[in-house]
């Protein structure tokens, strides 16, 4: 069983060793790893160290997502110039 308590996106990119991650329910919340399941295993205590440092630094915490997704896709790059 998962233990994310906000959404998770991981995005792939050309690199097979190299995936970028975030959430859209935790603004701040970003990291990189070599696999999806190191994303996942990063992810899960990276929030946690996250909202630790929100609520030292008295900023708001977001409600935890009722349903937290992980959805897997491609990086998104920004359009090339013509």
């Amino acid at each position: 069983m998962l233990r994310l308590k906000y959404s998770l996106v991981i995005e792939a990119t050309d690199d097979p060793n190299f995936f970028g991650f975030y959430s859209p329910d935790l603004e701040g919340f970003t990291g990189v790893g070599n696999s999806i399941e190191d994303c996942i295993y990063k992810a899960t205590w990276g929030m946690e160290e996250h909202l630790a440092l929100l609520r030292e630094q008295k900023l708001s915490v977001p409600p935890l997502s009722p349903h937290p997704s992980i959805i897997i896709e491609n990086e998104q790059r920004a359009p090339q110039p013509a």
